[in-house]
């Protein structure tokens, strides 16, 4: 009698609940860029997005905020760091709040290519940077490229000094800032999605950015002065909420790293391709001179920018700065 009660109740109980089981909604988690969605950040995410959900669909949908719709990279960051939203790709300049280590990337001429990004990047260093903030609600998990930066003008130059006295757009970073200080020049940190505008009318001379950002937003409009420089690096971290992250089972995890693993990996093809088409198109483009620098002429650059390495060796760690130099020379 009393097992005949408890199978009734128990049939009562999967009757009841079942269709709530049959017919929940998966948890909706918010992914925040300001690219567009045919760039190679743009493409990375979708690619995350349908891994994730065919793997895990019926308990997590991606939604993808592209363009700054929801928010720009600083307060993506500080979302990501109170669990307002689940995933974000902001440049490796913005999170000085949080860290001075990621510094290391905006450092002028450190790396003279990309395979010595990935190397750093790839290095025990370099890993370790992703979990620098881990205690204050953001975990790092993979890096993203766009490419090396390179030099624009709306008149020519050649040497350091030619760029004395002009107005030059950054990012908020200070090393970049000091960059340009160095120079001689102005820095004015300004938004990405105020550039071309600011070039239009000429409130900035001249800006730095890679050869996909320059011809995507089409740059070369108001800049048609480029030199073949890689001074510099503009990557991307891919980053969580610590709790968020910690609070997956050990399975979703393991999902979730996979996805992070092929998506990263295909936006960083792509990135690779995009760039190396862009800056093809701007070298043959009638109204842009694009500038290469002899040897001889870069270090010249180099001399004039490198003395930031020394200022930062306290600040961002000397023993991080000496792993990515060391990463330069194989």
């Amino acid at each position: 009698m009393i097992n005949r009660r408890i199978r009734s109740a128990l049939l009562g109980f999967i009757t009841l609940f079942l269709p709530m089981a049959l017919w929940a909604e998966p948890q909706q988690l918010v992914f925040s860029h300001v690219v567009s969605p045919d760039t190679p950040k743009g493409k990375m995410a979708k690619m995350f997005k349908s891994m994730v959900e065919k793997k895990m669909g019926d308990r997590f949908e991606i939604i993808i905020y592209p363009s700054a719709d929801l928010m720009d990279d600083d307060e993506a960051v500080n979302a990501i760091a109170e669990g307002r939203i689940h995933f974000a790709a902001p440049s490796l300049s913005k999170f000085e709040t949080y860290t001075q280590k990621l510094k290391v990337f905006d450092l002028p001429f450190l790396f003279p290519d990309m395979d010595a990004v990935n190397r750093f990047q790839n290095s025990p260093t370099g890993q370790s940077l992703l979990t620098s903030m881990e205690n204050q609600g953001i975990l790092g998990l993979g890096y993203l490229h766009n490419g090396l930066k390179q030099l624009t003008a709306d008149r020519p130059f050649t040497r350091p000094e030619d760029l004395a006295g002009l107005r030059f757009r950054t990012m908020n970073s200070d090393v970049l800032i000091k960059q340009f200080e160095l120079l001689n020049a102005e820095a004015v940190p300004m938004a990405f999605s105020e550039v071309y505008q600011a070039l239009a009318v000429k409130r900035i001379n001249g800006q730095e950015n890679t050869w996909s950002n320059i011809f995507s937003k089409a740059f070369y409009e108001h800049q048609p002065y480029m030199m073949i420089s890689n001074h510099g690096v503009l990557d991307y971290m891919l980053i969580t909420n610590t709790d968020f992250w910690k609070g997956l089972s050990e399975q979703d995890r393991f999902n979730f790293r996979y996805a992070i693993k092929m998506a990263l990996k295909y936006g960083n093809a792509v990135a690779k391709a995009k760039s190396t088409n862009d800056k093809t198109e701007l070298t043959h483009m009638k109204n842009v001179t694009v500038y290469e620098p002899t040897a001889a002429e870069l270090a010249t650059w180099q001399n004039a920018m490198q003395p930031l390495w020394a200022s930062y060796e306290k600040i961002i760690g000397k023993n991080i700065i000496d792993a990515a130099r060391k990463a330069g020379q194989p």
